[in-house]
């Protein structure tokens, strides 16, 4: 009660003591926050991709140890021969990406503008919701006609029908009018991409009208089964095949890169982990300061009431019963402080989700919960050694004390 009284009469006080710690916590609860709201968001578009999916692009190209572009090497033709000629794999969709503003009458948004074929719904599990999607004989024909993603529905039609009315879509090329043939369920992430937020043309639509290109970004090929027998043979096949076709001599580089799902699936574990360090390791600076901030305070407390801590020992008080007066206002400043910072920590995540709109932010209990440990933990540290002082006094010398 003595200590939790004094944290009341110096209500200045307590609050500087405790700012470190509301900062160190609001770091640890945001910062989790975050990771787990993007993990939860990245796990689920992997897991809808399903487990036999693998995606060959182009590689780096280098000199020496630098890296000095990209091979463009990818062709429609490749993702023909793989479908046609690999035993091992189900589909091969060759996809060109890139960004565009799209605009209907006044309004306008930015878009994904996805390039692919008539297979894309098939080997994504995304499918059609209003009028048709691109057929084959589109794709062959470079037809300017488009599929719109749930949002850019939603952001350029509002509730009115969209089938049959004609958009433009901007691009490095310049513009091009596009006739809108379906609009796409709504499906949220497909790995790392928004797809409601995309616009499909035909993959020849988007090389020779939107980009110029010659080559794809990538093709994404779906094998037999999810067996990983059947996903490496289907691996080995295309890597086979590829270089027999971009004429890759023995001992030299592939010009491709073939990830199946799995690999992806690990290299993003790998970097949650990393930025999960990253991100605690600030926080933990944060709380590390914190817990100095409350060292000071305490070792002024001692420093301001050494005539009372000299009565109460000559009174009869224990030095055990001093340093468990003063561990207890440590802790119990820390422990305000990461009550605080866990309100604080919550209110940044959520303006940060609410300001970028990209993801979910998640506050768990085990976030909440480490985070006020840390605080306690922090106060208890922090004060050990301002209580061992204070119950370390000279009685006598303490009530000479002015």
């Amino acid at each position: 009660m003595m200590a939790l009284r004094s944290l009341w009469v110096h209500p200045m006080r307590t609050a500087l003591a405790t700012l470190g710690v509301i900062i160190g916590v609001g770091a640890v609860v945001a910062a989790m926050a975050i990771v787990t709201g993007m993990s939860a968001r990245a796990e689920a578009g992997l897991e809808s991709m399903g487990s036999n999916r693998m995606f060959i692009s182009p590689n780096v190209q280098r000199r020496g140890q630098r890296t000095i572009g990209s091979f463009d090497t990818l062709k429609l033709e490749d993702a023909a021969a793989i479908r046609k000629e690999c035993e091992a794999v189900r589909y091969a969709v060759p996809q060109v990406n890139s960004g565009g503003l799209a605009r209907f009458l006044s309004k306008n948004t930015n878009a994904q503008i996805c390039g692919t074929t008539e297979l894309y719904p098939k080997i994504n599990n995304h499918n059609v919701v209003e009028g048709e999607f691109i057929t084959g004989t589109d794709v062959q024909s470079a037809a300017s006609v488009c599929v719109l993603g749930w949002k850019i529905k939603k952001e350029l039609f509002g509730g009115r029908p969209a089938i049959d009315e004609t958009i433009k879509i901007t691009s490095i090329q310049g513009g091009r009018s596009f006739r809108v043939i379906g609009v796409m369920e709504e499906k949220g992430n497909v790995g790392f991409t928004d797809v409601d937020q995309q616009i499909i043309v035909p993959v020849t639509t988007a090389m020779q009208k939107l980009y110029g290109l010659k080559t794809v970004s990538v093709i994404i090929v779906e094998a037999i089964s999810g067996k990983d027998a059947d996903i490496e043979e289907a691996k080995t096949q295309v890597k086979r095949l590829l270089r027999r076709r971009h004429t890759i001599r023995a001992g030299q580089p592939d010009d491709f890169q073939v990830q199946a799902q799995k690999e992806i699936v690990e290299q993003f574990t790998t970097f949650k982990v990393m930025t999960g360090v990253v991100l605690g390791s600030i926080a933990g600076i944060s709380l590390v300061v914190g817990g100095i901030g409350i060292m000071n305070i305490m070792l002024v407390a001692v420093t301001e009431r050494t005539r009372e801590i000299g009565v109460r020992m000559a009174m009869g008080a224990q030095r055990s019963d001093v340093l468990i007066q003063f561990l207890v206002e440590a802790s119990s400043v820390s422990f305000l402080g990461g009550g605080f910072g866990v309100i604080m920590g919550w209110s940044v995540a959520k303006a940060i989700e609410n300001m970028t709109r990209v993801f979910e932010t998640i506050t768990t209990p085990l976030a909440v919960t480490l985070a006020l440990s840390m605080a306690v933990v922090t106060g208890v540290i922090s004060g050990i050694y301002p209580a061992w002082k204070a119950s370390r006094l000279d009685p006598v010398e303490a009530l000479r004390f002015e």
